[in-house]
């Protein structure tokens, strides 16, 4: 009668992690589509997505290659590369040559990319703190655990797997 027990918990957990990674891929989207469009209506900051994609990832990983950013990005080494070009431009990355391998390419914030990445994030946030504030103080500390959470989870999963792993989800 135990295992009985313990194979109806098992079945039951499976329904509900399944139901929920059906609502986180469904949520998720949801939330970056609504980040995207307050970004491209900000008139503040005139980086786009894939660029603030690009100095946040470099926020994360300084001295990154072409390569790692590409891969992050989901997109080609030439599209990455004319990304970090515009980047470049506007003296928001530093693209070095890598010291020991003169095919690989070195790529870091700038104090004024930094500087852009942190107002356009601030900026973010406030439009996000807003959608937020009709909740109650329960509901927000509830979907701030439930983020937590979340996050813990992922992290987990990335730490229990190699860096190169091609079967890494590449969700931001």
């Amino acid at each position: 009668m135990g295992l009985k027990k313990t194979a109806q918990k098992t079945t039951s957990q499976k329904t509900t992690s399944q139901e929920c990674a059906a609502k986180v891929m469904e949520t998720i989207p949801l939330v970056m589509r609504a980040i995207r469009a307050d970004m491209r209506a900000q008139g503040s900051t005139t980086l786009s997505v894939p660029q603030f994609r690009t100095l946040a990832f470099l926020d994360r990983n300084p001295g990154a290659s072409l390569s790692d950013l590409a891969e992050h990005l989901g997109v080609t080494r030439a599209t990455a590369s004319a990304t970090v070009e515009r980047l470049v431009q506007r003296a928001y990355v530093h693209r070095n040559d890598h010291p020991q391998e003169r095919r690989r390419i070195v790529l870091k914030l700038t104090e004024a990319g930094n500087h852009h990445l942190q107002q356009a994030r601030e900026q973010t946030r406030t439009h996000i703190a807003d959608l937020l504030k009709h909740l109650s103080e329960k509901q927000i500390l509830q979907i701030e655990e439930g983020l937590i959470l979340l996050k813990e989870v992922f992290e987990e999963a990335f730490q229990e797997r190699e860096p190169d792993d091609p079967n890494l989800p590449h969700i931001l």
